[in-house]
């Protein structure tokens, strides 16, 4: 019975350690300081590598941004 019973609390064990392991992995998953933090050093690397997409890209944004503002402000009103 005793070598049962020490099968029973090793598998138990076993089932809690993977359970703990889980849990730290969906922690770290949904961890949105350290996720950001990754973002940001991507970001940064990317943009030392090669800056040129991201200044069109933000040249881009802009002219967007430029000509909502222009639209709202030049536009119509048909009230």
């Amino acid at each position: 019975m005793s070598d049962a019973m020490d099968a029973a609390k090793a598998k138990a064990q076993e089932a809690r350690d993977a359970l703990a392991e889980t849990l730290d992995a969906i922690e770290d998953k949904f961890n949105v300081p350290k996720r950001t933090g990754e973002f940001v050093d991507k970001a940064k690397a990317a943009y030392e590598k090669n800056p040129v997409p991201w200044i069109a890209g933000g040249a881009a944004v802009a002219a967007v941004v430029i000509g909502l503002v222009a639209w709202a402000v030049f536009g119509r009103d048909d009230d």
